[in-house]
């Protein structure tokens, strides 16, 4: 049996998962695409349909599951319609704006049978796999100490919102929660921990009508580990070297240093060791270079996998909330002036 899927968003992750789908994802065929102004254009160039609206989409008995790769202001109303029609859901981080809409969304999905996950490619790089396999070996002893680091110059920031306006929408979360919420979801993987406390500081010091452009916090998890967490999309340029994704772990015996998209070293004894490096791509407007689509089909597979073997997928809803809830709690701190105790709650679980 081959999974019908369809694509909500037809920008630069619609194109992402639609070549994704076509060319690696096994068990799983595009059917129809929708949303957005270049919806035509991206049908076409697949060779699939292209739905007038959501609502049609969802409608299609031929399409069991839907991507949702639209701006998170939307996901939580895409997700319940897209539920309440019985279809399984893959939506883009960040899940959503905020804990209160997350936990509407997996209402939704559990109420209607169907499975809702998150994309979090930050978990299938490379880099990231093998960082993950060396600390469930032992190789640095228990986690104590995480720092992560994402940053971008504040002349990227301008570009971004001028090709995606939806950046600054009232209600979405802004380039801080698509930023940071790969880092919250990578710090609960990594320590395999909960965070029970966060305390944070939140400016803009730009011009942009963008809130949180700058974030600093501190983390505490229910295992013991440590985490800070440093996102910043205003840098003067030339920005921070290696301050993309950038993670160094603190171990009991040895300390890991990774860069996603660069490097990974391993800190034991006395040394540094250069444990790997990533493929580069030749131009970063490769979007459909396989070195680039390597996380997405990772995503995709097990979203496809799970309805298949009917089994949880690998990134839930739950893991979705958790990385937005330790945003949200940033800017509740900030906003208080003081530490945040976790798990918030919401209208939706009281």
């Amino acid at each position: 049996m081959a999974i019908g899927l369809g694509i909500v968003g037809s920008g630069y992750m619609g194109t992402t998962y639609s070549e994704t789908i076509s060319r690696y994802v096994r068990g799983a065929r595009l059917v129809a695409v929708t949303g957005g102004r270049r919806s035509a254009d991206l049908g076409r160039d697949f060779s699939v349909d292209t739905a007038s609206s959501p609502e049609e989409l969802f409608a299609r008995a031929d399409i069991q599951a839907v991507i949702l790769a639209t701006p998170d202001h939307s996901r939580r109303e895409l997700t319940m319609a897209a539920a309440a029609a019985g279809k399984h859901v893959l939506a883009e981080k960040p899940m959503a704006p905020t804990v209160a809409d997350c936990d509407a969304m997996i209402a939704a999905c559990q109420a209607a049978g169907v499975h809702l996950a998150v994309v979090k490619t930050e978990r299938y790089r490379k880099l990231a796999l093998r960082t993950k396999k060396l600390i469930d070996d032992g190789a640095i002893g228990p986690v104590r100490m995480v720092r992560t680091v994402s940053s971008l110059p504040i002349t990227v920031a301008r570009e971004l919102l001028e090709s995606r306006p939806w950046i600054s929408h009232p209600t979405g979360g802004g380039l801080f929660l698509g930023m940071a919420t790969h880092n919250t979801d990578f710090l609960r993987w990594i320590t395999g921990g909960n965070a029970t406390k966060v305390f944070a500081e939140v400016h803009t010091y730009c011009d942009l009508p963008i809130p949180a452009m700058s974030v600093m916090a501190q983390i505490v998890f229910d295992n013991g580990s440590m985490g800070q967490l440093w996102v910043s999309s205003e840098l003067p340029s030339p920005g921070v070297p290696s301050s993309e994704v950038r993670f160094q772990i603190v171990g009991r015996d040895g300390t890991l240093d990774l860069e996603n998209f660069e490097f990974l070293d391993q800190g034991k004894g006395e040394h540094w060791e250069r444990i790997s490096t990533p493929e580069q791509l030749d131009d970063i407007s490769a979007h459909r270079s396989p070195i680039r689509l390597f996380p997405h089909v990772g995503v995709v597979q097990d979203f496809v996998d799970s309805i298949l073997e009917q089994r949880p997928p690998a990134v839930t809803g739950l893991d979705g909330r958790a990385a937005v809830e330790i945003c949200e709690a940033c800017l509740i701190s900030a906003r208080t002036g003081q530490a945040v105790d976790l798990p918030l709650t919401s209208p939706v679980i009281g």
